[in-house]
Parts: structure tokens; C-alpha cells; sequence
């Protein structure tokens, strides 16, 4: 049976019940972490709880005085452990609006769910076959103030992955209305020329990635602007996320990239 913690009660998923005036069913007005548990231990927590919570402020939600990094982490590890999967899985924890509709509720006090799902340890490995690669047509992501926040309203992301499924393409690029590639359907995207490592700036749209902070703290990375010439000119193309770490893409379209310098950043910052 799978387990699930509902705003700090852990139930049963099946049992599991949210009000239909859940702000982020009716909305999308809500935030979510993808985070891996190794060992019972919460990778980059800290990066986690900072994105987080700053979202929780930027989205004007009321965070009550016990509602902290500290709670939610117990709270993570409590449904972590009544499933067992204490060695290794992804957790998904999403905070949500409570208390009524979007505009008539007079507090926005967040719930939060916590899921967990096994994970094959070679997820978190360097993939030896590189990731084919293209453009999402029809949508372009705008970079306003909200553009860099893991919210769970995701169509665009949805829909990118079904054309990649349809192309059959492992994940699909996304670019902002200037026609710029700023991410993948499920990760930050970084690139390689003449052994610089470059990823575009968050001014160009992209989710403040864990990951990608975590490497940027690592190693030199200098953030540039991604058009559509720049990629095909790249020497290598990766993806990150804080769960499948760094991912080779080996083709975008007719363009092939090697992947010499991505298996050195990758045993220096994940060594076995």
C-alpha cells in the first residue's frame, strides 16, 4: 500500500481527500519539490526550503509560525519512511492554497502533500546513451516575475512532453517568446563551447533550478542568452534536475554533441 502525508496526517493514497476549492486544482495556484531521499537524507534540502519558501512569500501566501523548513523535512521523512523507501526515492511535495477560492479567500494559509515513488539507483547515473532531443512547437514561455518559480500550473511542460513522446524524442526544449531555448520539459539546460560552460540567465524564463544552482556554486558558469544557432554550434548539451542530476543530450535535430567534458563534471560532483 502507498502512503501519503495530507497536511501532516499520513493516510493511505487511496483514502486521501482534498476539498474540490483547493487553490491549486482550480488554479494552478500552488508550488511543488521534486527531491531525492538517498539514505534518509534529504539531498540539497537546503536549496529545496530556500526556493520554496521565498515562492510561498512571492505568491502571497500567509506561512504560519510552525510551518518551517524543519517541519515540512519531518514531514518528508515520516511518509518516506512509513513506505520504506528510506534507501532511495523521489519525493514530490507540493503546498497548495486552502481556505476557499482563489479571490474570495481572506487568508492563503498553504496545505502541503508529500508522495513518494522507488527509484532505480541507475536514474541517478551519467546516461552512457544520449538524449534525442527537439523543439516544442506552439508554446513559447514568457518571462515575467513568475516564470522562474516550480508552480503546479505546468501545461506547458505537459504538453512539450506529449510532443516529445509523438517525435519520440527523450524530452522536448522549450523557448521563451523571443524563441530563445531556456529549459527542457523537466530540467534546466546547460551547454558546452570551446570548454566554457554556459546556461541561459534566469531573465530568459527558466525555472530556478536546484541543480542548476548547485552546479553554478561547483564550477565556473557563465549565463548567456541560448538562440537556436548557439545550440547548434554547442560542443555538448546536458540537462539537469535534482533528482536525475546530469543528463548527456546527444542530438538536436541533425546536430550531434560529444559528451567528454560532461563525464568529467559529472564524476567530480557526484563521485561513487
Amino acid at each position: 500500500m502507498n502512503y501519503i502525508n495530507l497536511n501532516g496526517k499520513i493516510t493511505a493514497a487511496e483514502e486521501a481527500r482534498i476539498p474540490i476549492d483547493n487553490g491549486s486544482f482550480r488554479y494552478g495556484y500552488g508550488l511543488f519539490e521534486t527531491i531525492l531521499v538517498k539514505d534518509s537524507v534529504i539531498n540539497l534540502k537546503q536549496y529545496h526550503w530556500e526556493r520554496l519558501f521565498a515562492g510561498m512569500r512571492q505568491i502571497y501566501y500567509d506561512i504560519p509560525v510552525l510551518f518551517t523548513e524543519a517541519y515540512l523535512e519531518k514531514a518528508v521523512l515520516a511518509v518516506v519512511r512509513k513506505n520504506k523507501l528510506e534507501a532511495l526515492c523521489r519525493v514530490r511535495l507540493q503546498v497548495f492554497a486552502t481556505g476557499g477560492g482563489l479571490y474570495s479567500s481572506e487568508k492563503n494559509n498553504p496545505g502541503f502533500l508529500v508522495e513518494c515513488f522507488p527509484l532505480d539507483h541507475s536514474v541517478l547515473l551519467l546516461n552512457e546513451n544520449g538524449l534525442t532531443t527537439g523543439i516544442a512547437q506552439g508554446l513559447n514561455k514568457s518571462n515575467d516575475t513568475l516564470s522562474n518559480l516550480k508552480s503546479a500550473n505546468a501545461l506547458i511542460y505537459a504538453i512539450a512532453a506529449k510532443q516529445a513522446k509523438e517525435q519520440k524524442w527523450n524530452d522536448a526544449l522549450i523557448c521563451n517568446t523571443a524563441g530563445n531555448v531556456i529549459e527542457s520539459t523537466i530540467a534546466n539546460i546547460f551547454w558546452i563551447k570551446k570548454g566554457q560552460f554556459y546556461t541561459p540567465p534566469l531573465s530568459e524564463g527558466c525555472i530556478a533550478g536546484v541543480m542548476r544552482k548547485y552546479i553554478m556554486e561547483q564550477t565556473p558558469v557563465t549565463e548567456k542568452i541560448l538562440d537556436l544557432q548557439a545550440l547548434s554550434e554547442a560542443d555538448e548539451v546536458f540537462l539537469t534536475n535534482s533528482v536525475r542530476r546530469i543528463k548527456w543530450v546527444s542530438n538536436y535535430e541533425k546536430t550531434s554533441f560529444k559528451n567528454t567534458q560532461i563525464k568529467h563534471i559529472y564524476s567530480t560532483l557526484f563521485p561513487k
